[in-house]
């Protein structure tokens, strides 16, 4: 009997008498984010966080205290013991595996409590990364600017995404090419990532519950970028990313209301050499060894 596509029919569910194959998405709410996790991956398929002024510690309204705020040098990696043992990041898959462990919702993103990042530290929180020129450089320039953007809009929605993008072979075909690490290889090494931001403000004074809404989306490839090279340059349709991702971030009415971001704040990187700045305390840690 066919049916229409979308439709829904009644299942024999004895076919899964003996289980339920899924796929399965752990969905972790934590603290400063929310996350989706893919079991065969071994990294996020998504994360989601809410940045404000207050969030950040830096509303005059709302202060906080030092001795609130998460220190980073007091977090370390761990595995996250909510994901079954078969489907688990561990830290030995990162272990000599030329990649950093990169934070999908940076530490700096969830400064509110030590909990919160600590939780920012869990493996469930990670992806492999490209350490110089990317997770350590450019990428970290693009988590400033988007914390940047509560200096201008009084919400901010932040989505990052891992992606495996196609890349046109030599015989004209297009083929997905990644790696994985681990031994044995368990964590796939995505070619690129997304952030996918929105970002709102009320329309005027007289206006404040009508909020206006701007939208934008940028791939950067998981390599070296040097520091001059435009924010702008990675901008693609929210659409592009959704349909790659097979991810649907918002609804058709807030991308047909929305403006997009670069047009309502600029969409510029400010180059910061984190890691330079803290080389006359010695070397960069190295991935310690698993325990």
């Amino acid at each position: 009997m066919e049916t229409a596509p979308g439709s829904l029919m009644k299942v024999d569910t004895a076919v899964l008498k003996y289980g339920h194959p899924g796929p399965v998405s752990d969905l972790l709410v934590r603290r400063a984010y929310v996350a989706g996790y893919d079991r065969r991956l071994r990294h996020p398929a998504w994360t989601a966080e809410h940045l404000t002024l207050a969030s950040l510690g830096k509303s005059a309204l709302e202060p906080r205290s030092n001795e609130e705020a998460g220190d980073r040098a007091n977090s370390q990696f761990t595995e996250d013991a909510s994901i079954p043992a078969m489907f688990r990041a561990k830290l030995s898959d990162y272990f000599r595996s030329g990649y950093d462990r990169g934070h999908m919702v940076p530490a700096a993103d969830a400064k509110m409590s030590q909990a919160a990042m600590d939780e920012t530290f869990l493996l469930t929180n990670i992806a492999p990364q490209v350490g110089s020129g990317f997770n350590r450089h450019y990428w970290a320039y693009v988590e400033d600017w988007c914390r940047r953007l509560t200096s201008s809009f009084a919400d901010v929605y932040i989505f990052t995404i891992p992606l495996y993008l196609p890349k046109l072979d030599a015989d004209g075909k297009w083929r997905v090419c990644h790696e994985v690490i681990g031994n044995p290889p368990n964590i796939s090494v995505p070619t690129h990532f997304a952030k996918v931001v929105l970002a709102s403000k009320p329309s005027s004074p007289s206006t404040p519950d009508i909020p206006e809404i701007s939208t934008g989306a940028f791939v950067l490839p998981n390599a070296a970028i040097p520091d001059e090279a435009k924010l702008e340059s990675f901008v693609v349709p929210v659409e592009a990313v959704e349909r790659a991702a097979g991810l649907t971030l918002f609804s058709d009415a807030v991308k047909a209301n929305s403006k997009h971001i670069c047009k309502t704040t600029k969409c510029e990187v400010i180059v910061r050499r984190f890691d330079d700045a803290v080389k006359g305390s010695g070397p960069r840690k190295a991935i310690a060894p698993p325990k």
